[in-house]
């Protein structure tokens, strides 16, 4: 049955999802804060970037069965996608699901389906969420039914995964999931899973904490790798050959609205018991400075340097900035007023001042591989080589063909892999950046 959706929140999941639910016959509302965002989808566009959106938003608008406001609307459901940031102290910010839930009770009405899909920590929606909608004078599980459906979906691949993915469905009554459930049969035709509502918190957090721990595996070891003297790389391959082993792969940090904050979650509920959580998050936050020490010694002798970074999002192939690790490495840079250029062919707006190719490149003396687009994969080295004042790559991510860049006069060097600098690493680290004169006596000190 044709059902009238507001969704809370169009971001990264709530403007799919309020899509999803439009294309497949429902009257949708979406509902966000920023009125360039409602002007932009009203017009039949999209501000974020993911492979098939755009032509279904274009489509769903003119046929007006998608209408996004900054005010919310009486409907049969409400959908909360709002973002959950950690607090400073790496705690669950929950001030946007408990904002998204106030302003929608007014408007709500016996028979309504409520359902949060945004990341949340347990007991969010028992503790938080149903108290507020109890305020609304309705009887929760009765008439107002209440559930968490977390999305399960990556970037990049968001509308394929929307239909095709496993989903769990947590109610807090049976009511309540199994309205959910018979609602996103709209557009799902994978297996729906019912359970309770707190479960289904849980569950989403276990799936990107282990995926975190994982990656943090593999990182730890990329570490080693550099006291042992070899290719983590080639390492994780071959181990991975084993038919019960799975590695993760190595990187600069972990990134994104999920794997970077979901296990502090966890964390936050059970301190005491999340010890190998925590100190997974622990590891995979410190590999920005990992990245930044291993670049400071390519770089050693190098008078005022200036670092050309080539991808600044969380992940390869799409637009999403958020929690991506190379932002802390260029805030770094920045601090210490090191020159840098930024070049990423899939992010229009950010905090920083963007560039072209050729000019990011342009007297740079070292290019660092931040995130792994494809279109990195086609940079022919012939054409930047010359504009380099020298030719240093460090790749973060194993993506390029080396033994090419190395053809046109590049000294390569990966995350990961061990190199012969333990004399730098010893005498002048911490001097690298403060101009030629202080490096280079370091350096004859070290000779001597």
């Amino acid at each position: 049955m044709k059902k009238k959706v507001c969704v809370m929140g169009l971001g990264y999941i709530g403007l799919p999802t309020a899509t999803m639910f439009a294309v497949s016959g429902h009257e949708v509302v979406g509902v966000d804060i920023e009125e360039k965002v409602v002007k932009t989808i009203n017009e039949g566009r999209i501000h974020i970037e993911e492979p098939g959106l755009a032509e279904m938003v274009k489509g769903a608008v003119m046929e007006e069965n998608l209408l996004a406001s900054t005010e919310p609307e009486e409907a049969d459901v409400f959908i909360i996608a709002v973002p959950t940031p950690l607090t400073e102290d790496n705690g669950a910010n929950l001030d946007y699901v408990k904002s998204a839930t106030e302003t929608i009770r007014p408007y709500l009405k016996k028979g309504d389906l409520v359902i949060v899909e945004s990341t949340i920590a347990p007991r969010t929606t028992e503790d938080i969420v149903v108290p507020e909608l109890a305020k609304s004078g309705l009887e929760i599980g009765r008439e107002i039914y209440v559930a968490h459906c977390p999305e399960r979906v990556l970037p990049g691949k968001i509308i394929h995964e929307l239909v095709h993915n496993n989903r769990v469905i947590g109610g807090i009554n049976e009511a309540s999931a199994l309205k959910a459930r018979k609602l996103y049969t709209s557009f799902v035709q994978a297996e729906m899973y019912i359970t309770d509502a707190t479960t289904a918190e849980m569950v989403k957090l276990m799936e990107n904490t282990y995926r975190d721990v994982n990656i943090a595996l593999a990182n730890e070891l990329a570490k080693i790798s550099e006291k042992v003297k070899i290719d983590i790389w080639e390492a994780i391959k071959l181990a991975n050959k084993h038919p019960r082993v799975n590695i993760h792969q190595p990187g600069p940090g972990v990134g994104g609205h999920c794997l970077a904050i979901d296990p502090w979650f966890i964390v936050e509920s059970a301190p005491k018991e999340a010890k190998m959580i925590n100190l997974s998050r622990n590891i995979n936050d410190s590999m920005p400075q990992f990245t930044i020490r291993n670049v400071k010694e390519k770089l050693f002798g190098i008078a005022n340097p200036k670092i050309a970074i080539l991808g600044i999002t969380y992940k390869g192939n799409v637009d999403d900035l958020r929690e991506s690790p190379v932002l802390e490495i260029i805030d770094h840079f920045q601090e210490e007023d090191v020159d840098l250029s930024i070049y990423d062919p899939h992010v229009d707006e950010c905090q920083y001042n963007l560039v072209e190719l050729e000019e990011a490149v342009k007297d740079a003396d070292c290019i660092i591989i931040g995130t792994d687009h494809k279109a990195f994969k086609e940079i022919d080295p012939a054409k930047i080589a010359d504009l380099m004042r020298n030719q240093i790559l460090f790749d973060t991510k194993n993506l390029l063909d080396y033994d090419w860049w190395q053809e046109k006069g590049f000294k390569t060097y990966k995350l990961g892999d061990y190199s012969d600098y333990d004399w730098q690493k010893e005498y002048g680290i911490k001097e690298v950046m403060k101009g030629h004169k202080e490096v280079a006596a370091t350096k004859e000190a070290a000779s001597n």
